[in-house]
């Protein structure tokens, strides 16, 4: 097959196949998973191989461009309304996740600090999209839906400079390097790359914002917007910033700046859809079946406390925050989904660390995928739960 037809292949097959799903009342990423590990390279083998290989170039768009939606979120308006409860559920849920499952690893799993660290440290990574597309697809509103966006937004923010430092500890005790400036500047390091995405993403904001003047059309709005997304991505792989905090520093300052008639995120919508599709089948096609078998009780351990983890640390924040009741019960649920920033992270520390990194990361995509099955159906659950799904999806 060659690589268009895969393209076409791949789009047909997802839509339909998510049509057939939802009759099941399954969300459409988990379809698009499903379809994903059947398609690909460890079962039937559909996929060009040239798609397999520049999936990671379709992850940094689609992320890019995720990442710049869930920045709309951080209107003045909006951070009135749901600040303060939205602060402390995400710094408390990734905190939770991240010190439960280092805990367990270490004196459960008798393994070593630094592995415990790492795997505790990706732990804390929420994925948006899978959380994005589904109130997208159910048209969910309201209080409960604005503070989980606001918490999945702000979360791979905390989950970077959580990862950032762990992996700086990491280092040092595997090395056996463990005096003090070692860890300064590592920690100053991880400082450094979360406010250079702030100024990259807010300097091209500022550049959207004013040049948005010129433009008179949708579609030329359209072409503008991605192109900018586009230039942040890109110049944040080149400077080895983080594509998400950059892109998601792009849309929050925009929101707040943006003078124009015309909405960039409403534009977006206009193309969003296939680009999801391609990234969600992709992160399915890519996994390893084989190595399954072996990973056994730390993939369990992982599935089970990472989500404890989350869900009591959200409960907290919650009562901390003074936050309504549907919040507290039901918002953990809503955190289950994980995806591209935590196998941003494994990749980086899969080529840290080569002794465990096949191992580490295979034990994250394999419970990604089990995340990004369950997550998609425990959000569904947690907005019906508050009662902000406002229609029923046929």
């Amino acid at each position: 097959m060659n690589t268009i037809l895969g393209f076409g292949f791949i789009l047909l097959v997802g839509l339909f196949s998510a049509k057939l799903i939802s009759k099941i009342k399954f969300p459409a990423v988990t379809a698009y998973l499903i379809i994903g590990i059947l398609i690909g390279s460890s079962l039937l083998k559909l996929i060009p191989v040239a798609i397999l290989n520049i999936s990671g170039l379709i992850s940094n768009i689609v992320l890019g461009i995720i990442a710049f939606s869930i920045g709309q979120n951080f209107s003045r308006d909006n951070f009135r309304k749901i600040g303060k409860s939205v602060v402390w559920i995400s710094v408390l849920e990734a905190c939770g996740a991240w010190f439960l499952v280092t805990l367990v690893f270490l004196f459960i799993l008798r393994q070593p600090f630094y592995i415990a660290l790492i795997f505790g440290a990706i732990s804390s990574a929420t994925a948006p999209a899978a959380t994005v597309m589904v109130i997208r697809e159910y048209r969910a509103k309201g209080n409960f839906t604005d503070t989980l966006l606001g918490v999945v937004a702000i979360d791979d923010a905390w989950c970077l400079i959580i990862f950032a430092i762990s992996l700086a500890i990491s280092q040092a005790i595997h090395s056996h390097m463990v005096d003090t400036f070692f860890l300064i500047k590592v920690f100053l390091n991880s400082i450094l790359s979360i406010f250079g995405a702030f100024v990259l993403g807010g300097a091209i904001a500022i550049l959207l914002s004013y040049f948005s003047r010129f433009i008179r059309t949708q579609a030329e709005f359209l072409i503008f917007t991605l192109g900018l997304i586009f230039l942040t991505i890109g110049i944040a792989i080149w400077l080895h910033l983080s594509v998400l905090l950059a892109s998601m520093f792009l849309g929050a300052v925009l929101v707040n700046i943006n003078k124009s008639s015309v909405n960039p995120f409403e534009v977006l919508k206009t193309v969003d859809s296939p680009l999801f599709l391609l990234f969600f089948v992709l992160a399915g096609a890519n996994l390893e079946i084989g190595l399954l078998p072996k990973l056994g009780l730390i993939g369990l351990a992982y599935l089970i406390f990472r989500v404890i983890g989350k869900v009591a640390g959200a409960k907290l924040g919650a009562h901390i925050s003074g936050a309504s009741n549907s919040i507290k019960k039901y918002l953990g649920l809503g955190l289950v989904p994980q995806a591209g920033v935590a196998l941003g992270c494994a990749l980086v520390a899969k080529n840290d660390f080569p002794n465990i990194g096949s191992m580490l990361f295979t034990t994250i995509v394999a419970t990604t995928v089990v995340y990004e099955l369950v997550g998609p159906i425990c959000t569904k659950y947690a907005l019906q739960k508050a009662g902000e799904i406002t229609i029923e999806h046929h």
